[in-house]
């Protein structure tokens, strides 16, 4: 493992770039996976990491050494504790960065459950999205113009590994796709849309969840097949974008769970 003791050394200069401008991050095909969970998480997928950095505080740490034992032939660098925290976005650093190539995602070719993101800015909410889709077997989501970037530090942090479990696409035309969609698209609406729990969500659907403050754009609702709103107590307006969706996909998993179950399957 090489040493670096250089806060201007190429390969920490880089690091930074990508860490502080997420054009660079698009741009470059790179993320940076901050923390052992998220290392884990990609070599559980079989990501293999281009370079790790690590603080002197934790080169000997049992946690550590057992990933860094799985990472082939990453470049592997250590930085004192000061000049690691230079590095880290996070108030107290865990010690650890691996940069990785961007999975590429394969072609959507059939009407699959999906989860359309349209101008959901918020990193937190973007991250929250795609942890809420692995969770409920969503495998596809794509985003459109206007999102937080997908591999930013931020997104992958709040996804908490949920990243390698799905195939994400960014700066994605939303019309266009849905124009092509052979399934079911629901735009989730917060007023005047039929109920959530009306909806027969049996077969494929394609989910549409919109900005924070400005929802879906007018266009993707009325390229939609089908609006859904869900029913909220009295005086309450809206909800979370991300705590929506969550709503959304868990009763559409809730229906085909109950539906094998019915039929003497399995769930």
């Amino acid at each position: 493992m090489k040493t670096v003791t250089s806060r201007d050394n190429p390969i920490l200069k880089s690091l930074r770039a990508l860490l502080s401008d997420t054009r660079r991050q698009r741009a470059s095909g790179h993320a940076v996976l901050e923390g052992p969970h998220l290392l884990a998480a990609a070599l559980d997928h079989k990501v293999s990491p281009d370079l790790i950095v690590v603080s002197e505080a934790v080169r000997s740490d049992a946690e550590v050494t057992a990933l860094l034992a799985r990472t082939g032939q990453a470049e592997m660098v250590c930085v004192s504790d000061p000049l690691f925290r230079s590095l880290s976005e996070l108030t107290t650093p865990v010690g650890i960065l691996a940069c990785i190539a961007v999975p590429p995602a394969p072609t959507f070719e059939a009407a699959e459950d999906c989860l359309l993101l349209d101008a959901v800015q918020d990193p937190g909410n973007v991250g929250t999205l795609l942890r809420t889709a692995a969770a409920a077997g969503v495998r596809d989501v794509l985003l459109g113009v206007g999102c937080a970037v997908a591999w930013s530090p931020r997104v992958l942090r709040a996804a908490q590994g949920a990243h390698f479990a799905l195939a994400i696409r960014e700066q994605v035309d939303l019309a266009d796709f849905l124009k092509r969609y052979p399934g079911n698209s629901v735009a989730t609406v917060a007023r005047e849309g039929s109920s959530l729990y009306a909806l027969d969500l049996g077969a494929p659907v394609a989910w549409l969840v919109g900005n924070e403050g400005a929802g879906l754009s007018p266009a993707l609702v009325d390229l939609a097949t089908q609006r859904a709103t869900i029913p909220l107590a009295p005086d309450c307006e809206s909800l979370n974008v991300a705590a929506a969706a969550a709503i959304c996909l868990f009763e559409m998993r809730r229906q085909r769970i109950s539906a094998k179950v019915g039929t003497g399957g399995t769930a």
